[in-house]
C-alpha cells in the first residue's frame, strides 16, 4: 500500500519516497560555533513501520557509531516500506571531545525524559523524546563497554516482554541479557512511550572493534527482514546458532591493585576454576591468579592495564545455585 502521509521531524517536512538529512542545532560551543547533529531519515514510498538506529548516547562510545555508519553506508537503511531514521551521533558534544558526558557534566542517559528549561543535557533528551519518539514503533540503541570494560556482542531487554523476546530473537546477537530498565535512560523513556526498543552494548569505549561492529550490521539485518523493511538488494545471512540468553550474572573483582594481565577469554565459556587474568606488580615480585568463581560466560572483561583493589575485571553469567559473591 502507498503512502501519501508527510512526516514532520524538528520542522521539517519529509514525503514518502524521499531522503532528507536533518542537522538538528540544540546548542552552540562556548565557542559561539554551530554544532549540528544530523539526523538521516529515509522513507519507503510503501506504508510500513518506523524504525530508530541510534548511537553515541555517550559520546565515547565509538563502536556504535561505527554499527550505525556502516548501516548507512552499505544502504541498509533504505527501507522496502515504512521509515528508516538514523543518528549515528546522538551526544554530539560528548564525542567531539571523547567523552561520556555532556559538557554539563551530566550522563544524557540518565535524563531522559528531560526538560525544555532544564540542563543542556535534559534540554536535548526533551527534543528526542518530543520530536522522535511519537513517530517510532521500534528502536536499536547501540553502545560499548564503559571505562576499559569490553562487552561480548549482546542484546539487553527487560524480563517478561514476549514482544521484545522475539525482537530479541531476530536480531541474534551472540548473547542475550535480561537487564532492568534504568529510570532515566532512553530505554526506560521509550518503553513508556511504546517504543520496542532494543538495547545492543559491544566492545568498549574509544575503540572500533570489526567483528562487533559486523554482529551489530547482521543483526540489523535480520529485524529490517523480518519486519519487512530490507531492501531487496541487501542479502540477509541467518544466525548458525541462537542467542545465548542469561539471566543472572556477577561481577568479578580485583582483589589487589597491579597490572591487569587478561587471558583474552571473553565471549568464552570458562569452567569453575579457570584462569582469566593474572594480576602482578610492576617489580616483579609477585603475581596473583584471578580465577572463575564457578562456571559460566564471560560477558565482560577489563582491558585496562592497571587496576586497584575492587576494580570491577569480568562480567560472568551465572546460574541460580551458583554461590558466588556480587
Amino acid at each position: 500500500m502507498k503512502n501519501s502521509a508527510p512526516l514532520v521531524i524538528f520542522g521539517e517536512s519529509i514525503l514518502p519516497g524521499e531522503h532528507r538529512t536533518i542537522n538538528v542545532e540544540i546548542a552552540r560551543l562556548h565557542t559561539t560555533t554551530k554544532l549540528n547533529i544530523p539526523v538521516i531519515v529515509r522513507r519507503s514510498k510503501h506504508e510500513g513501520p518506523t524504525i530508530l538506529f541510534s548511537a553515541g548516547i555517550h559520546g565515547d562510545e565509538i563502536n556504535g557509531v561505527e554499527i550505525v555508519r556502516q548501516i548507512i553506508s552499505k544502504k541498509i537503511n533504505r527501507p522496502a516500506c515504512g521509515t528508516i531514521i538514523c543518528i549515528p551521533v546522538i551526544n554530539m558534544y560528548g564525542f567531539v571531545n571523547k567523552s561520556r558526558e555532556f559538557p554539563d557534566g551530566r550522563d544524557l542517559n540518565r535524563v531522559f525524559p528531560g526538560s525544555k528549561k532544564g540542563s543542556l543535557a535534559s534540554r536535548f533528551a526533551y527534543h528526542i523524546v518530543e520530536e522522535i519518539l511519537p513517530i517510532l514503533d521500534y528502536a536499536v540503541d547501540f553502545h560499548a563497554g564503559g571505562a576499559s570494560r569490553f562487552n561480548a556482542p549482546q542484546i539487553r531487554i527487560t524480563e517478561n516482554n514476549p514482544e521484545l523476546k522475539v525482537l530479541a530473537d531476530i536480531f541474534n546477537a551472540p548473547f542475550t541479557l535480561y537487564s532492568k530498565n534504568i529510570n532515566g535512560s532512553f530505554r526506560k523513556t521509550s518503553e513508556s512511550a511504546n517504543v520496542k526498543m532494543l538495547l545492543f552494548e559491544g566492545g568498549k569505549s574509544l575503540d572500533i572493534n570489526n567483528e562487533i561492529a559486523n554482529q551489530g550490521v547482521l543483526g540489523t539485518k535480520r529485524l529490517l527482514h523480518y519486519l519487512g523493511m530490507l531492501d531487496s538488494k541487501q542479502i540477509m545471512e541467518p544466525a548458525l546458532t541462537p542467542s545465548i540468553y542469561i539471566k543472572q550474572s556477577v561481577w568479578l573483582r580485583a582483589k589487589c591493585s597491579g597490572l591487569l594481565h587478561d587471558f583474552n577469554l571473553v565471549g568464552k565459556f570458562v569452567t569453575k576454576g579457570t584462569i582469566l587474568a593474572i594480576i602482578t606488580d610492576p617489580f616483579g615480585k609477585f603475581e596473583q591468579k584471578v580465577k572463575a568463581p564457578h562456571d559460566g560466560y564471560v560477558i565482560n572483561a577489563n582491558h585496562s592495564p592497571i587496576v586497584y583493589e575492587g576494580d570491577a575485571i569480568y562480567h560472568l553469567s551465572k546460574t541460580p545455585d551458583d554461590n558466588a559473591d556480587e
